[in-house]
Order: structure tokens, then C-alpha cells, then sequence
């Protein structure tokens, strides 16, 4: 008998699903992991003879899926969570959010609240989040600091913040951050313009010249409101899209999100410039911003992934609620019942964020040689019996609490609904000292 490969960790699960191949179900399989990477996906008992490892988790009743991948938030804005309510996305901006922001956001404002945002989105099976804040240091920080992977961005908008007074400092803090993180494996850098309400076209051409030269991804708002394409039509002459167009940002480096006000035409411009768009259901149904046509897109052939925004402005960060969300929502606005169906909702939000991030060679899907970033999903209680599809359950029965185990590069994060790497209960204590201060 041929020695057998020593690894770290080997786990096996009732269901691995690795989302590539597409809509793969693989039943009683195992993961070999060994520094931070997978090293194998196969059935158990061949796992088993190849392999032997200084820990084995078994997981009997689980589903084994890819880290989701949160594309797009604001993550110390969770202590804004519930701070505005009910009020239109204007309105909820520009009397309420940039007010508060104002007062309030300051290094431990957001290092806390991104502390906050991680150990929810853990507890939630998301490996992976994009953000766009300010103090995008102290996000990566913390993130860091918790073992969880991030895309922080490096943000930029026309007036003066806390973080920084004009365009040049914006840029130039920014590039202080890609600097510090440069070749770390948890940490990765996107340039985020807030929207094209909100930056002029000097720093929009300044930022598609420096990404190229970093090569790294853009992450912008666009097309989120009527009231944003109107307000481009009146001030510009043209729609927002045309305007990023015409200074040369639409490319593969691009994430656009929301983009919930798009015509078939634009619809072909994106496709064809290889825009990746990220969608955010729950956000934009909250603030009654409009329905992102995600069955017309997808069939279009751009990539879609899938983003929870802020929880100021959806309320939580939950990634398998947000797939329920996008593939409910999807039917209504295409009026087809087949429209995006769940192992593709699943793909969104996992290998479809990668994607969209520059990561796809590292992270949302489960193969040899990629990062162990994985979750377990439970699927043994009675409000996910009896079970047909196990890829039909995650999307459409399954709720966070069925999240048990976390891992992000071969580290355990979350164990059996605990997390390791978070003291909760110094969050729920940070939680209560913000709402303290915050509150009207």
C-alpha cells in the first residue's frame, strides 16, 4: 500500500458542491487542504486512502460549498443599521446618512464597525467581501486581523471627507494603502469612485490611468436611481453609462453596481466591454431604487455577481438570504419562472464575485490548487426536510443560522456557530457604545 500524503485538514460532507463543473452535486466526498490550498476534492474513501491529516472534520448532515463572496458593501456602515429607515435613497443620503457620516466616521468608527461586518458575515458563510468606505486602512485591519479575505477600496468622491480634502489626496492615500497591502494574501485593493454624481471626470480619467497601471479592478455605483440617470442627462447632455464610456472605463476591470435603469442597447455595451455587473436585490428593493433585469443580463453573457450593500440600506449581510432574494426577484421582473435558477444564483455568489474581483484564479469555487476558503452549510433540520436538490434548498430554504464552519485559507473561522478569530461579545459591547452616541 502506497504511503499516504500528509495534509492538515481533511474534511468530509454529505454534499460537496464545487460550482464548477456547473450545477455539480457531489455526495459523500471530501476536501484535502494543506497550507491554506485545496489539495484534492474527491469521494471520501479515496480521500481517506491518499491522505492523512493531523485534523478530520466530519461534516454528515452539510452541505460543503465555496466562501460566498460578498461583492459590494459599506462595511463599517453596520452601525448605521436601522440609524434611517424608509426614506428614499436621496433623501436617506443627503439628510441623513452624509450627515451622520460627517459627525460621527473617524478611524475607530470604522474599525470597529468593520470588525462588526466581518463577524456577521462569517456567521453568515461569507470567505470574502469588496468594500467601499473611508479609512479603508482600518478595514483591512480589522479584516485582516480576523483572518478574512478582502477587497478593500480605495475610494473617491469630489468633496471633502473626513479621510481626505480634494482628488489628489484621495488618490494619494489610496496608493498608500494598495503600497502597504501589495502582497498580502488576504488583502487585495480596487479603486472605488463613489458614483458619477458624485466624482467629476478629472479623477474618473486619473483613477482609469493608474488602475490600468496597477491592474487592479474599478468599483463604482452606476445607474442606481432614475433620478441618477436624468440628473447625467441634464447636467452631462448624456446617460451615466455613455459618460463612462466616452472617458474609457467600461472594461473587464470594471464592477458596476445596482444598475437597475439599463436599455437593451446599454445592455449590449456592457457585454460587449466586459463589464461585470453586481447585483443587490434586497438594497435596491429597500430603497425602492429599481430591478436590476438580472435574467436579461445574464443572457447576455455578462457576469453577475451578487452584493448585500450596506447595512444601513438593506439591513443585514447576509449572502444566502441576498441568493433568495436575487432568484425570487428575478422571475417577477422577467415574468419566467425559469429565470435564473439556483445553481446559478449559486455561481453569482461565489465564482461570480471572484470573477468580478480579479480572484477567480483563487477563490469561488472548490479545486486543487485554490485557497481553502469554504463554509458548511447544515441541511439536517426539519426547515430543510425532506431534501430533493441540495443546490435548490441553499437557495431557496436555507437561512444564515444553518451556517456552522468557516474556513478562509485553511483557518477554521467559524466552528460550530463559534467564531475564533472575533470576540463577540467586545462587538455587541462596541455595538451599544456607537448606538450611544449615534443615537437621534
Amino acid at each position: 500500500m502506497a504511503e499516504r500524503q500528509q495534509v492538515e485538514t481533511i474534511i468530509n460532507a454529505r454534499w460537496v458542491i464545487p460550482v464548477e463543473p456547473d450545477g455539480a452535486v457531489w455526495e459523500h466526498h471530501g476536501v484535502a487542504i494543506d497550507n491554506g490550498r485545496i489539495v484534492a476534492v474527491a469521494p471520501a474513501g479515496e480521500i481517506a486512502g491518499r491522505f492523512e491529516a493531523s485534523a478530520t472534520v466530519n461534516l454528515n448532515e452539510h452541505a460543503l460549498i465555496p466562501g460566498l463572496v460578498n461583492a459590494h458593501t459599506h462595511s463599517p456602515m453596520t452601525l448605521f443599521r436601522g440609524l434611517a429607515d424608509d426614506l428614499p435613497l436621496m433623501t436617506w443620503l443627503h439628510d441623513h446618512i452624509w450627515p451622520a457620516e460627517g459627525t460621527w466616521v473617524s478611524p475607530e468608527f470604522v474599525r470597529d464597525g468593520s470588525r462588526h461586518a466581518v463577524a456577521e458575515m462569517l456567521r453568515s458563510g461569507t470567505t470574502c467581501f469588496n468594500d467601499m468606505y473611508f479609512f479603508p486602512d482600518e478595514t483591512a485591519r480589522a479584516a485582516k486581523a480576523c483572518g478574512m479575505r478582502a477587497v478593500v477600496g480605495l475610494i473617491m468622491i469630489d468633496f471633502p471627507t473626513v479621510w481626505a480634502g480634494d482628488a489628489a489626496e484621495y488618490l494619494d492615500k489610496g496608493l498608500q494603502v494598495h503600497d502597504e497591502y501589495r502582497n498580502d494574501p488576504l488583502i487585495v485593493t480596487a479603486f472605488a469612485p463613489h458614483a458619477p454624481y458624485t466624482v467629476s471626470d478629472g479623477p474618473l480619467e486619473q483613477i482609469r490611468t493608474v488602475a490600468e497601471e496597477l491592474d487592479i479592478p474599478i468599483h463604482i455605483h452606476l445607474h442606481e436611481t432614475a433620478h441618477e440617470v436624468q440628473q447625467s442627462l441634464d447636467n452631462d447632455g448624456v446617460r451615466p453609462l455613455a459618460r463612462l464610456d466616452r472617458i474609457g472605463l467600461l472594461s473587464p476591470r470594471l464592477m458596476a453596481v445596482h444598475v437597475t435603469q439599463i436599455t437593451d442597447d446599454e445592455i449590449g455595451r456592457l457585454a460587449e466591454a466586459g463589464v461585470h455587473v453586481i447585483h443587490c436585490p434586497e438594497s435596491n428593493l429597500k430603497l425602492a431604487s429599481g430591478f436590476c433585469p438580472a435574467a436579461r443580463l445574464a443572457a447576455a453573457g455578462i457576469n453577475l455577481a451578487l452584493g448585500t450593500d450596506g447595512a444601513a440600506s438593506n439591513n443585514d449581510l447576509d449572502m444566502l438570504g441576498e441568493m433568495r432574494s436575487a432568484a425570487l426577484l428575478a422571475r417577477a421582473v422577467a415574468g419566467d419562472a425559469s429565470a435564473l435558477p439556483a445553481a446559478r444564483v449559486l455561481r453569482m455568489a461565489t465564482l461570480g464575485g471572484a470573477r468580478a474581483l480579479g480572484l477567480e484564479e483563487q477563490i469561488g469555487s472548490l479545486a486543487p490548487g485554490k485557497a481553502a476558503d469554504l463554509a458548511a452549510v447544515h441541511l439536517g433540520d426539519i426547515e430543510t426536510q425532506p431534501l430533493y436538490h441540495p443546490v435548490s434548498q441553499l437557495v431557496y430554504t436555507c437561512t444564515r443560522d444553518k451556517v456552522t464552519d468557516v474556513w478562509v485559507e485553511g483557518q477554521q473561522l467559524l466552528r460550530d456557530r463559534e467564531l475564533t478569530t472575533v470576540d463577540i461579545d467586545e462587538v455587541r459591547r462596541k455595538a451599544g457604545y456607537w448606538r450611544g452616541k449615534i443615537e437621534p
